[in-house]
Formats: C-alpha cells, sequence, structure tokens
C-alpha cells in the first residue's frame, strides 16, 4: 500500500515554473486575440504570476523571454520578483523572430548571421548572471523546407560550434537546456528534430548541457515517457515545457488532450529519480482563446494531478507483478493509480498549506481579474512579437 503522508510531503516539494509569455496575447500563427487586462511590462507578466503562485502554492518561479522581456535593469526585476513572492527562472532565447534568420540563426550559412544569434545567446547568458536565473533554454527553429536547400552535416556543424561557444561562457551553477522540435516552421529538415539530436550534442558538450522534453514537440503515437526514462538513465533530462497536443505543436493547456500520458511520463520521472533530482517543471503554453490566469492556475492543478496518482502506483505491488510476469496485474496496479480521484487529496493538502482548497474558485472571487482589466487600460499590451 502507498503511505499517503509520504505521497503528501512528495507534493509538499513540487514546484511548477510559469512562462511570462503565457501572461500575454500569444496564439496561433493566423490570429491572436486580444484580452482586456493583459499585462503590458515584464513588471505586470509578475503581478499575475504572483496570484497563480498565491493560490497554487507551488508556482513560485516564472521564466522570461528576451527580447520580448527585456528591461533597462534585470537585477531591479529581480528584485521585483522577490518583492511578489517569485524568483525568475530560467532565460529563454530567441533566434526565430527576425528577417536575418529567414535560413536558420546559429546554422545560418552565412557567419555574420551565425555571429549575430550567437552574441544574442552569450546575452542571454550576462542576463541570467543579473537575475541569478540558473538555466539557459535554446529552442532553434533552424532548419530546411527543401532537399538540396543547404548541406544537412555542416548545418550540425555550425550548430555544434555554437552551442560549444555558449557553454563555454557559462559560469558555476548555470546550465544550458537544449529543446527540440520535429517539425515546423521547417518542414524538410529541422537541425534539432528529436531527443537524439539534442542529446548527442548536450552529451559532447558536458554535464552543464542537458535535454528539455517538451510535450507537444512529438510526432504522433510518440511513446515520450520511454524519452523520459532513457534521458534519466543518463543523467541527461534537464527540464520539461508541459502543454497538450491534438495535431502539431498545439500549446494547449497541460493534461488537457491526453491526461493519461502526462501521468505515464509523471510515473517515469518518479520511478527515475527525476521527482528528487534538479529536473526543472515548466509550462510552455499559449492561451489564445481563454481567460490566461485562470488557464495557467489549472494547468498547475493538472501537473499536481497527474503527480499525485503517479506517486499513489504501489511500486512493491508492481515489481511482484513484473517479476512474476503477471501482465494483467501489472497493467492493473498502474490503473488502479491513474483511477483514483485525487482531487480530495489535493484539496486536503492546501487546506493543510493555509490555501483556499479549490485555486481557481479562489482566484476568481479575489477580485483580481476585475481590477487588472480596470486598471490596464492605454498602452501596448505584452505579447509575443508575431
Amino acid at each position: 500500500m502507498t503511505d499517503l503522508a509520504a505521497v503528501k510531503a512528495a507534493l509538499r516539494t513540487q514546484a511548477v515554473e510559469t512562462p511570462s509569455w503565457a501572461y500575454g496575447n500569444s496564439g496561433t500563427r493566423f490570429k491572436v486575440f486580444a484580452q482586456e487586462g493583459v499585462p503590458r511590462t515584464p513588471q505586470e507578466k509578475l503581478e499575475d504570476a504572483a496570484k497563480v503562485n498565491e493560490f497554487t502554492g507551488v508556482a513560485p518561479t516564472v521564466a522570461l523571454h528576451i527580447p520580448w522581456d527585456r528591461v533597462d535593469d534585470f537585477g531591479a526585476l529581480g528584485k521585483f520578483a522577490e518583492d511578489h513572492g517569485l524568483k525568475l527562472g530560467a532565460i529563454n532565447s530567441n533566434t526565430f523572430q527576425d528577417d536575418d534568420y529567414r535560413l536558420g540563426s546559429v546554422c545560418h550559412p552565412d557567419a555574420a548571421v551565425r555571429r549575430k544569434a550567437l552574441d544574442h545567446l552569450l546575452e542571454c547568458v550576462d542576463i541570467m548572471d543579473a537575475t541569478g536565473s540558473a538555466d539557459l533554454k535554446l529552442w532553434f527553429a533552424d532548419g530546411t523546407n527543401y532537399p538540396g536547400q543547404d548541406d544537412l552535416s555542416a548545418r550540425q556543424d555550425r550548430l555544434g560550434e555554437a552551442l560549444a561557444a555558449v557553454y563555454e561562457r557559462l559560469g558555476d551553477g548555470q546550465r544550458m537546456l537544449l529543446e527540440y522540435k520535429f517539425f515546423e516552421p521547417a518542414f524538410y529538415a529541422t537541425d534539432v528534430p528529436d531527443w537524439g539530436t539534442a542529446y548527442a550534442h548536450c552529451l559532447k558538450l558536458g554535464p552543464k548541457a542537458q535535454v528539455v522534453v517538451d510535450t507537444g514537440h512529438h510526432a504522433p503515437g510518440t511513446n515520450i515517457e520511454f524519452i523520459v526514462a532513457t534521458l534519466l538513465r543518463e543523467g541527461k533530462l534537464g527540464a520539461f515545457d508541459f502543454n497538450s497536443r491534438f495535431y502539431a505543436d498545439d500549446d494547449l493547456m497541460v493534461g488537457a488532450a491526453d491526461p493519461f500520458q502526462l501521468f505515464r511520463i509523471m510515473y517515469e520521472v518518479i520511478r527515475g529519480g527525476g521527482f528528487t533530482a534538479d529536473v526543472a517543471f515548466m509550462l510552455d503554453q499559449c492561451h489564445n482563446i481563454e481567460a490566461k490566469i485562470p488557464a495557467i492556475i489549472r494547468s498547475v492543478m493538472n501537473v499536481q494531478e497527474a503527480t499525485a496518482k503517479a506517486l499513489l502506483v504501489d511500486r512493491e505491488a508492481l515489481a511482484a507483478a513484473q517479476g512474476a510476469g503477471d501482465v494483467l496485474e501489472a497493467n492493473a496496479v498502474v490503473m488502479d493509480a491513474y483511477n483514483t480521484d485525487v482531487r480530495p487529496l489535493l484539496r486536503e493538502l492546501r487546506e493543510e498549506q493555509g490555501l483556499a482548497p479549490d485555486p481557481i474558485s479562489a482566484y476568481r472571487g479575489s477580485g483580481w481579474q476585475e481590477r487588472i482589466v480596470a486598471e490596464r487600460v492605454g498602452g501596448q499590451q505584452a505579447g509575443w512579437g508575431a
């Protein structure tokens, strides 16, 4: 039997990082729908993030995206975060929204363009120094659309050179997190298309380079939990970008499309020691048609629920069934945990922590949404520049 006190103790240690860009206007490539009360500055994004942390109790850090969150004084921004009970988390680079990057950034055939992209990545490490952030998260849109467009191997060489230069710049306690995506915006060959490519580069770089698993960046039917288990075995799983997908990189709320998959992923994290290791759990989502702050709260709760169910797996009973070759019993142990309604357990845990048992209802009753709609009038709403 699973020890419920141990489950609660583990859940108390959980932390989910929210992304600054999820609080701004973002969405599909076709249309980004503006909403009332959306932040206009990085500081207002942090104010909203503080509300998510206030009502969930497990979202104490906020990832920044450069240049979307550029300010004159990042040290002051870090102090602003601390004053609101937060810390600044991963620094995310942007090498995909400049016209010079039409044929790629660090993989571009033109050395001048590659230098420009590298300078941006090094600037992001400078920002990490100012904010105290430990993680630099890299996702590259680089790739090709047509056979023969560029030399695939040469592009990997260029990528490796850039990553090595950034790796050399990292300070003590800082990491490089390399993300992969199997297609889009490139349609013929993406330069970091899968976990194997990311793993190969990180392995060559050293212990400060680790892989990011974005749950929406896989082909349909991919066994993501197998990837998670493998990276954990190799000590190369650095972080998650949680979201949901039905078709491609949909960036919907985590757990919305396939909550069973999220549970399976979290079980492998726990079984492989990733829950107590230095694996970062981040959201990477766009809230185009739904209210942003409640959507982020719901997403954090979905991660909590999947984690609680994964912690409930009776691992002794599972190991016994596996050892006996009892296929049905082994599967039943897993399914019993997944089918458990953990919402009462989480409500009880929140009350023990002095939180409202239902974070969504507590937020709706707080008046914050009405306040920001009334106060955030005029100015330029934050967005992703698309």
